[in-house]
């Protein structure tokens, strides 16, 4: 009996089609990069940011790898995401798909109103889930197994001041992961979750910045993680070697979680409270 089963590309002799949402910048850029380099034809997915998806479309050719562009804004749902479909259409299919795209909030839960609370629920929550839907039905179409692997947080797995809706979103996408790989496992599809710690990126205000110039004392690494960190797992999950696995969060936090009781213990003030 073979040790690992088969991706697409071992039984059909092609390059595998991956689509990666909110790939213009960031971690989804350095997924996108790192996918392309393992020789993955790459469908880009934009919100705002079309330079930036364009910066990522470069990079991958430059891989020697195809690469698709289209916007997608999950803010307009369930109608966006027929991106997915439209990129699997002009890659000539779909083996894996990474949910990135995603918003965050910075406000207590008392202060938020509805609004604010359903857009990042519906962009971070419902958007990858119709994303997965989408590309779930191609990969058992066609039925050669794939991938699903969603980029969560750390706060799939602990909570933050200010971050209800992203924390709750992040939880139940985490939930959802684990319900698709047991509906998905028959059509030989996996589905896991990757859930980043502070990452040198945009979105945390330090593009271009190298994370081993950012001390972090109460992180075990005593640094921020670099997107391609993130990337590397990703790509992993992607793999032959990862063929076995579904249902899995990897924690990609430089140890952080890991120090709950211990940061905890040491605090000597209440300025936790404000996030």
């Amino acid at each position: 009996m073979a040790t690992t089963a088969p991706l697409p590309q071992d039984r059909a002799g092609a390059p595998l089609r991956a689509v990666v949402t909110g790939s213009d910048s960031g971690i989804g850029k350095a997924i996108a990069v790192a996918l392309a380099g393992g020789g993955v034809d790459i469908g880009i997915t934009f919100h705002s940011d079309e330079q930036g998806a364009e910066d990522t479309a470069r990079q991958v050719r430059e891989r020697g790898a195809q690469a698709a562009i289209r916007r997608l804004d999950l803010g307009d749902l369930p109608t966006a995401t027929a991106a997915v479909d439209e990129l699997a259409d002009e890659l000539g299919g779909i083996d894996v798909l990474v949910n990135c795209a995603g918003v965050g909030s910075a406000q207590k839960a008392m202060d938020m109103d509805f609004d604010t609370w359903r857009h990042v629920i519906s962009v971070d929550l419902d958007g990858a889930f119709l994303c997965a839907q989408r590309a779930a039905k191609r990969m058992i179409e066609a039925g050669r197994g794939g991938r699903i692997i969603n980029i969560t947080s750390v706060h799939e797995h602990a909570p933050r001041v200010g971050s209800a809706p992203y924390c709750a979103a992040k939880a139940g996408l985490g939930a959802l992961t684990k319900v698709l790989a047991l509906e998905l496992a028959e059509h030989d599809i996996t589905v896991n979750s990757v859930a980043p710690g502070e990452i040198s990126t945009p979105i945390t205000g330090q593009e271009d910045v190298d994370p081993r110039t950012q001390p972090r004392p109460g992180f075990p690494l005593g640094r921020p993680g670099h997107a391609g960190e993130v990337a590397a797992v990703v790509a992993f999950l992607a793999t032959p070697a990862a063929s076995y696995v579904t249902g899995a969060s990897y924690v990609v936090d430089g140890g952080m979680l890991l120090m709950g009781p211990q940061a905890s213990g040491i605090l000597t003030d209440e300025k936790w409270r404000q996030g």
